[in-house]
């Protein structure tokens, strides 16, 4: 290998571990489905559209809540099943990150969907609207990241702040539908 070719390596290795989003290296939906973990840490495929992959990561976990409601039936599966998601979401991103040199790829999206089906999950069995309500209240906190959501953002590397800073939002998302609930007499 040449030294230009090991600089440019060495130079994307860099920006790679420090640009969180990474844009540099997007996969394809070829590498995503060559592993499981990976297809999972990328939402089922979700993770990889653009622009806003969170976004589309959360809208796929909304839609898939329907069928989980139907499918586990009981709120002790359902229980379950969210602590399994979040078990398995904290090793499969960590996994998929490490493998793309990254802390946290934009197109990881396992943590909107764990963290969204927990926001739906107490809020049940509320309506469409508190619903659409709950999923711009949780996108806005997912994107601003208010504190300390930005502290364990930067804090956290590992698939468990991967995992962690997504379930503050969702925390961030019920506490300000409980405040409207309570305003509007709910």
């Amino acid at each position: 290998m040449d030294q230009s070719n090991s600089q440019q390596q060495s130079v994307f290795r860099r920006r790679s571990l420090n640009n969180k989003k990474n844009p540099v290296n997007w996969p394809s939906f070829a590498w995503i489905t060559g592993n499981t973990h990976r297809f999972c840490a990328f939402g089922l495929g979700s993770g990889l559209l653009r622009p806003a992959s969170g976004t589309w990561g959360t809208l796929l976990a909304w839609l898939l809540w329907w069928p989980l409601q139907q499918v586990l039936g009981s709120e002790l599966l359902m229980g379950l099943f969210l602590l399994f998601a979040f078990l398995y979401g904290t090793y499969c991103c960590h996994y998929t990150a490490k493998e793309l040199k990254t802390d946290d790829h934009g197109g990881i999206v396992w943590d909107e969907f764990v963290a969204f089906w927990l926001v739906l999950f107490i809020i049940a069995p509320m309506n469409l609207v508190w619903q659409l309500v709950a999923f711009v209240l949780f996108r806005f906190f997912d994107i601003v990241k208010p504190s300390p959501i930005r502290y364990f953002d930067a804090k956290l590397k590992n698939g468990f702040g991967i995992m962690w800073d997504d379930l503050l939002a969702s925390a961030y998302t019920l506490f300000v539908i409980a405040i409207l609930m309570r305003l509007v007499g709910v």
